[in-house]
């Protein structure tokens, strides 16, 4: 296992620490992080029309 630069760490943890729904992902090659991808997710909800 590689050791991981904190440079590295700490742009997880403001990712993880920016978002409220969604995800990190984290991708690996040869054992090294190469990329870092967050969603966010904003949902809606539907509001039913009032009957008169």
């Amino acid at each position: 296992m590689a050791t991981i630069n904190e440079t590295k760490v700490q742009q997880i943890l403001t990712a993880l620490k920016k978002i409220n729904y969604g995800s990190v992902l984290i991708t690996i090659h040869d054992g090294e992080i190469t990329q870092l991808d967050s969603t966010e997710k904003s949902r809606f909800t539907k509001t039913k029309p009032v009957k008169s």
